[in-house]
């Protein structure tokens, strides 16, 4: 496998250095490796200006079903490119992260996507409940996720399995610790939540946050494929 690497390294014209164990060691900063690593630019959030579609009018919005995905405060490395992989692979249209108490994108959050990363941009914001505020103006529906089916903020709550997607939707979804903050909350027109399959003892009563993101997505997703799109 390493030498094919690098057959195909050397074909796309990337030097190949052959280094002790230890030198990869301190590349990966002690993660695994497998005997290989690739020094490369970081890659930053792009900007959300480059993401955006032309407006829609609330007659043209219902004819189209786009699906963007709003990260609020994801922190954890391996949950990002969880999520990040999983929208990959469902379909999403864009994923918008916010900038602030949030993890960039680093190579650990690269291998936890595996390699989705490197082919699905991910666009930044420092202002998330404006850029959904603006986006509900142009006939979008902007959906948030909850643990548990209860009323958030006078916000309704139905099980993701009654979630009709009828128009452009983002899906935000919020910390590992704390969920949707309430600025979020606000902007949100539902609230979606999974319903668990028996009864939960205290403190058992949610799941991680790209397990539920993956759940909610192919829910909404699989709508997509039914109507033959």
């Amino acid at each position: 496998v390493r030498a094919e690497l690098a057959l195909q390294a050397a074909a796309r014209g990337v030097p190949v250095l052959h280094v002790p164990g230890r030198a990869l060691d301190t590349l990966s900063r002690g993660r695994p490796h497998q005997g290989v690593c690739l020094e490369a630019a970081p890659l930053p959030f792009r900007s959300l200006r480059d993401a955006e579609e032309p407006q829609l009018g609330h007659a043209e919005s219902g004819a189209r079903q786009l699906l963007w995905l709003a990260l609020e405060h994801i922190q954890d490395p391996m949950n990002l490119g969880a999520l990040l992989r999983s929208a990959y692979f469902l379909g999403v249209d864009r994923v918008v992260a916010t900038l602030s108490n949030s993890c960039p994108l680093t190579p650990t959050v690269s291998k936890a996507s595996a390699g989705a990363m490197e082919v699905f941009d991910v666009y930044g914001t420092d202002d998330l409940q404006g850029f959904l505020k603006a986006k509900t103006a142009e006939g979008w529906e902007v959906v948030g996720t909850v643990s548990r089916p209860e009323d958030v903020e006078d916000v309704p709550v139905i099980s993701c399995s009654e979630f009709q997607w009828d128009k452009p939707i983002i899906v935000v979804i919020g910390s590992e610790g704390e969920g949707l903050s309430l600025e979020t909350q606000l902007q949100c027109q539902r609230m979606l939540a999974i319903p668990p399959g028996r009864a939960l003892h205290p403190g058992l009563d949610s799941l991680n946050v790209s397990v539920a993101a993956g759940i909610l997505l192919h829910s909404i997703c699989s709508q997509k494929q039914r109507h033959g799109d």
